[in-house]
């Protein structure tokens, strides 16, 4: 029976290497069309003359644009907790426990970290013009919906626990031990420079929003302009296309492998098929020195008058008449033939 022309681990790693390759250009392609929506968007700043650009549009209402301003909050801004006088619009609170656990594979401390407390809390803020205050302001609509939030860190302390002997031995026969616990504080502060990129509103009372896209799309709140955006979709656009080439160059490569065997198991077998009618074929001729009449047994006897060497001695006194098998002349008699 012929082995078949792929094993099941090759058949395996195959399918593997396709759905992963599928799954990674699916990401790529994502992340280009959105990195294609974001440079077709409009690039639009906080000015007098933005609501009558968006009273023009169908249904006074723009889809997807980018726009740039500083930040202000509607109402009462958030206060910082460790620095007195820093003030923002959000404000993210985290603690973070980081252990050390023993990997016995490995042989070695391997670092983790949980999350104990995570808090954040938003207030109704603007995006306004850096220029004058007379300008307009638009007002940011659902932050916390954005693909991530623009804060910076303006406040971060690790605290180291205190051990004691016995502390020490339970954490060595546990394989675990406390790092420490980190204690931070993000915050996206008045007055910073932010890029939205969403779909800006005008509403019946005249004002400006900026908000989630109803049509689909990414929302993004950005600390910078609009390219920077760009730069992180390009960056993470080009690692999910190098993982998908790289899995399509693996599944591509199991196949030519697999193709490569059975090319060489069908020539092989063409070899020895080829060999066959030829090793048959000399065998039904027999020896050189076969006896011409049962062609199996070697020649024996030498037939006079003629001469002739032709058959076996048993074929001799067979023959029904005293007549060479070659020439057909009659035979005198036998001498038997001896070979050295």
């Amino acid at each position: 029976m012929d082995a078949p022309p792929i094993t099941p681990g090759e058949l395996l790693c195959l399918g593997s290497s396709l759905a992963f390759s599928g799954l990674f250009y699916y990401l790529y392609r994502k992340k280009a069309r959105v990195m294609a929506r974001i440079q077709e968007a409009p690039k639009l700043q906080v000015d007098d003359d933005l609501p009558a650009l968006v009273s023009a549009a169908d249904g006074r209402c723009l889809p997807y644009v980018a726009l740039e301003g500083i930040v202000l909050p509607a109402k009462a801004a958030l206060t910082s907790h460790y620095h007195e006088g820093l003030q923002g619009v959000i404000q993210k609170l985290l603690l973070k426990e980081h252990r050390l656990i023993w990997n016995s594979l490995a042989r070695s401390w391997s670092e983790s970290e949980r999350v104990l407390s995570e808090q954040v809390y938003t207030v109704p803020f603007l995006l306004a013009s850096p220029d004058t205050e007379a300008v307009m302001p638009v007002s940011v609509e659902s932050p916390l919906r954005a693909v991530s939030l623009p804060l910076e860190t303006v406040y971060e302390r690790f605290q180291q626990p205190a051990h004691g002997f016995r502390d020490l031995l339970g954490q060595y026969l546990s394989g675990e031990k406390p790092k420490g616990i980190l204690e931070t504080e993000e915050m996206l502060r008045v007055g910073a420079g932010l890029t939205g990129i969403g779909e800006l509103a005008l509403h019946l009372d005249g004002s400006l929003h900026l908000q989630p896209p109803a049509q689909g799309g990414e929302y993004f709140l950005c600390l910078g302009d609009w390219q920077t955006v760009l730069a992180e979709l390009e960056s993470a656009s080009g690692l999910w296309k190098g993982a998908a080439m790289l899995c399509a160059a693996a599944g591509l490569a199991v196949l030519l492998h697999a193709l490569c065997r059975a090319y060489r198991r069908a020539r092989l077998k063409q070899q020895r098929e080829d060999k066959e009618p030829e090793g048959e074929g000399a065998g039904d001729e027999g020896p050189e020195d076969s006896c011409v009449i049962c062609l199996t047994r070697p020649r024996e006897c030498v037939l006079l008058g003629c001469g002739h060497i032709c058959c076996c001695f048993r074929c001799f006194q067979a023959l029904p008449t005293r007549l060479c098998p070659i020439c057909r002349g009659p035979i005198d008699r036998v001498v038997p033939l001896y070979q050295a």
